[in-house]
């Protein structure tokens, strides 16, 4: 039931205190005045909550000029905004959010000080990335009226909120956080106190598997990052992105959430980024990270190789995975080369296999192929913006630039790699779809929710596991298993939810009873 102190969260009597008055503070206070609720700004720097304040009439006065926000809308949320240097003018506050440092006992001691100025039906909120909501409110006098209320950065235009309760919290508190959330004009979803709750946790997969291709040497850099923009569709490449978050903040992370689930191997962070740190090549902040940054922030990159105008004799493409198979044929077809329809290829035939979890050599060695004149062709993604090759260690020269120009024949360009379990899309996003599906076994949060939360946060194409239905559960649980099967490697096992999933033709979202 909810604390006969709180109003509703639409109601004009609302109060709500913003303590931090960085970035993510004046976000935060930004969307609540917007949304109606009486707002005090406060924070340990002089100054800083004035300039706070004024920075925000100044956005809502650019807002109006731009015509996105109504004038008198404007003014309304500007005489609700109030700034102060002394935590008791908090007291009348119905809603406390902390976006201070993300230190867990800055954040405990400021809830200490807290709960002995507000009411006891207050609610003490943090916006904490990666500390235990239940770990802040351990000690203090009332742990069921903290929870989690986790925002992303720019908070305005990240419409995305994690409501998280600690092993302490009423139940009503995290119910009325999701609501505060709705009224605030975000998607609020309920999340677990886990390290990295949803977005964050969900987020493990993409940066730590394109490091562990990397760390392969299955491609440089700048291929690792078109691959994965132009097959699966993310609208950046995983080094670019941490590029641009900065490995100041994002190996830290991944170091974290490595540790706090007790070296879960799926977490698994790699050395590079380490070495990066510590050798200060953080990101475009500094000019320098997994590429160099010209004075006005421009990556430096050399160009893709220029099409191969080669073509092969004939090409033969294994019909062991004849539905794979398909994907292909119209644009080799359409290259104008003899395609062999034959069980087995000719002596000159350039030998196309396309693997599912599995690499180009063993493909070779069970269907008995020439590895000399065999490569392995991504076929699960979009294939009209690049095609992805990859070669035996034994591929000859002249067959793997055969390969290339066969692929890009018609003018889309083709990265080739060298020999992967799961090529370089597959491997990266089943192991994305593979740690939702954990985040679900472990009731973490509802599978809708982990979809709408991970592409709201992280801006994926898809949800996870619609991806995996998309997909077919069936196939990405083969490429895990034979990730696992030709690595050994731990990282790859199938989640439960996914396995039992797979076996049922069942959807992804499918909830259990």
């Amino acid at each position: 039931m909810q604390s006969s102190y709180l109003p509703e969260p639409s109601s004009p009597d609302l109060v709500v205190g913003i303590v931090g008055c960085g970035v993510m503070g004046r976000g935060i206070a930004q969307i609540a005045a917007l949304a109606g609720a009486t707002v005090w700004l406060n924070d340990t720097r002089a100054g800083a909550a004035e300039a706070a304040r004024q920075a925000l009439a100044g956005t809502f006065n650019m807002l109006t000029e731009k015509g996105k926000l109504q004038r008198d809308a404007a003014d309304s949320a500007i005489a609700r905004l109030h700034a102060g240097d002394d935590l008791k003018q908090l007291a009348g506050c119905h809603v406390i959010v902390e976006a201070i440092i993300e230190q867990l006992e800055a954040k405990k001691s400021l809830f200490r000080t807290l709960e002995d100025i507000v009411d006891p039906g207050a609610i003490l909120a943090t916006n904490t990335s990666s500390l235990s909501v239940t770990s802040i409110a351990a000690g203090l006098k009332r742990p069921q009226q903290v929870a989690g209320f986790h925002f992303f950065n720019p908070v305005p235009l990240m419409k995305i909120v994690e409501a998280i309760g600690g092993l302490m919290t009423a139940p009503e508190i995290v119910d009325y956080m999701l609501a505060l959330g709705r009224h605030w004009g975000h998607t609020a979803v309920r999340a677990k106190d886990t390290p990295g709750f949803i977005v964050n946790h969900a987020g493990r997969g993409f940066g730590t598997e394109g490091l562990r291709i990397l760390a392969e040497n299955v491609t440089d850099i700048p291929t690792l990052d078109r691959i994965l923009r132009d097959g699966p569709g993310f609208k950046l490449g995983p080094c670019e992105l941490m590029d641009l978050t900065g490995l100041d903040v994002s190996h830290p992370v991944m170091e974290s959430i490595y540790h706090q689930y007790y070296e879960e191997p799926r977490f698994r962070p790699q050395n590079l980024t380490r070495q990066m740190l510590d050798a200060g090549a953080v990101g475009r902040k500094v000019g320098h990270g997994f590429y160099r940054y010209s004075a006005e922030g421009k990556k430096e990159v050399a160009a893709e190789p220029a099409p191969s105008s080669a073509l092969p004799p004939s090409v033969w493409v294994s019909q062991a995975r004849p539905e794979l198979a398909a994907r292909i044929a119209p644009f080799l077809q359409a290259a104008g080369v003899t395609v062999e329809d034959g069980a087995k290829p000719s002596e000159r035939a350039l030998c196309i296999v396309t693997p599912l979890g599995d690499d180009a050599t063993r493909c070779c060695v069970a269907q008995g192929l020439d590895p000399r004149r065999t490569v392995g062709v991504e076929t699960l993604f979009d294939l009209t913006r690049r095609r992805v090759a990859m070669t035996t260690p034994a591929t000859d020269a002249a067959y793997a630039e055969m390969a290339r120009g066969l692929l890009g024949a018609d003018g889309v360009p083709v990265s080739l790699v060298r020999d992967s379990s799961g090529l370089v899309s597959q491997r990266v996003v089943a192991h994305i779809i593979n740690i939702a599906a954990e985040i679900a076994q472990q009731n973490i949060a509802e599978p809708a929710d982990i979809d709408r939360a991970v592409t709201l946060g992280l801006g994926y194409p898809r949800g996870p596991l619609a991806w995996g239905d998309e997909l077919g559960a069936r196939t990405v649980l083969t490429i895990l298993n034979n990730l696992l099967q030709e690595t050994g490697d731990p990282r790859y096992r199938a989640s439960q939810w996914l396995r039992r999933r797979a076996e049922l033709g069942l959807s992804l979202l499918q909830r259990e009873v």
